[in-house]
């Protein structure tokens, strides 16, 4: 029996349910079929949330009638808005129970749909590692390092014969050798055939020619000496 005049809310797909259906079809297909989903499940559960408001209200006018009925010893009018108040408190248990189930669903579908994309980002991360590898497996790994030993070995070479000294003459050093050794033992000969030269005196000062200064105040025996001392230098 239906006491409001209004079709019962059509039963919603599960999340299970809906994420396997909507799983044939493409990934953006099946992100907007899964949001399209979860904004009809939010909105009949809005439904649900007004047709438990109104019965609410309901009720409380059904108390208020049992009340008035009582205060008029009407008690089989008061027993009968007991009923239909009766009815309206089951009919709120089973919204209730509604609710739960939608939220359930929202939070499920959400939840897969999170799943779903982590999965995506998952794979795509794998995909990307796998063509990096490709580009860069270990054979081409280890052939790009022997190439670089190679070009680092051939740039050795170029540098060291790039040092190497130009002497055109390099190729007679034995016997410019040869030459110089004669040189030296021209040398030495004619040392020893020199004759050794005369040790030079050290020059030694002149003998003064001239008279000697007189000595301020000198004694009669120093004014004789001097005197002596004059005709000496001069015999000379």
């Amino acid at each position: 029996m239906n006491w409001f005049g209004k079709k019962k809310a059509p039963k919603q797909p599960s999340a299970v349910s809906s994420t396997t259906t909507n799983s044939g079809g493409g990934g953006s297909a099946s992100r907007t079929n899964t949001a399209n989903t979860v904004v009809s499940l939010r909105e009949n559960i809005s439904t649900q949330d007004k047709r438990e408001q109104h019965l609410e209200k309901k009720i409380e006018q059904l108390t208020a009638e049992a009340k008035a009925k009582m205060a008029k010893k009407d008690k089989k009018g008061a027993l009968f808005a007991l009923k239909r108040k009766k009815l309206y408190e089951t009919e709120i248990d089973k919204i209730q129970n509604i609710k739960m189930t939608l939220e359930t669903q929202v939070m499920n579908l959400e939840s897969a749909q999170q799943n779903a994309a982590t999965f995506q980002a998952m794979n795509a991360g794998k995909s990307a590692m796998t063509n990096i590898r490709a580009e860069t497996g270990i054979d081409k790994v280890d052939d790009l390092m022997d190439e670089i030993k190679e070009e680092m070995e051939m740039a050795d070479e170029i540098s060291n014969a790039l040092a190497q000294p130009v002497d055109p003459l390099m190729t007679d050093e034995d016997d410019l050798l040869a030459e110089l050794e004669e040189l030296e033992a021209e040398d030495v000969t004619e040392q020893l055939l020199e004759p050794a030269k005369k040790a030079e005196l050290p020059a030694m000062p002149a003998v003064p020619s001239g008279q000697l200064p007189s000595i301020p105040n000198a004694t009669k025996a120093e004014e004789e000496e001097l005197k002596q001392l004059e005709a000496e230098l001069a015999a000379l």
